[in-house]
């Protein structure tokens, strides 16, 4: 593995496969469709900060072992690579439940194109891990979680119309997307 000092001197390739695809929050150089091998994208972290509180949790993306995930690759200049590193923890790592870890991407799904990424991988040892949930499960913690940034539920909505113009096939977040805004229209 490589560390964060041995590449002080290069560009640095950040991999989003959630709220970092839509809402980035740092600068860039380049945004390059990817694919990460060996994970898969899962609504499986409980969130007590930015989507939720400890008494009522929300639920968030998990980037978990197994399968692959399409997302974005993000190249920022080397000048930026510390600060955004720095934002990067501050913002993902806030309650300790992502390990920082550097991951071959492919991008633009070119077997030729690979890049080491920093991505951040759910621990599933950590008290928020909340592992493979029931579509039942998954509603009642979108619709009761709001947090630092916002309503649970707008996270996922949000996610489901970043899939969908990426062009990523998911049925389970399609159709808690669809539960969602059905749940909203009732509603008002």
């Amino acid at each position: 593995m490589t560390s964060k000092s041995d590449k002080a001197s290069e560009d640095l390739w950040v991999f989003g496969y959630g709220s970092l695809m839509w809402r980035p929050g740092f600068e860039f150089l380049e945004r390059r469709n990817a694919r990460l091998v060996g994970a898969h994208r899962a609504l499986c972290v409980l969130s007590f900060v930015h989507r939720g509180t400890p008494e009522k949790p929300g639920l968030v993306l998990g980037l978990d072992r197994g399968g692959n995930c399409q997302g974005i690759a993000y190249r920022v200049a080397k000048a930026k690579r510390a600060e955004t590193i720095d934002y990067l923890r501050a913002r993902e790592q806030v309650t300790m439940v992502y390990r920082e870890a550097w991951r071959r991407v492919w991008l633009d799904h070119d077997p030729q194109q690979s890049i080491q990424a920093l991505c951040y991988m759910v621990d599933r040892g950590h008290p928020q891990y909340a592992g493979r949930l029931t579509l039942a499960e998954q509603l009642h913690y979108c619709r009761q979680g709001h947090g630092r940034s916002g309503a649970c539920r707008d996270y996922v909505l949000a996610a489901v119309k970043e899939l969908e113009t990426l062009g990523v096939r998911d049925a389970d977040m399609r159709n808690l997307g669809e539960r969602l805004k059905g749940t909203h229209e009732q509603a008002q």
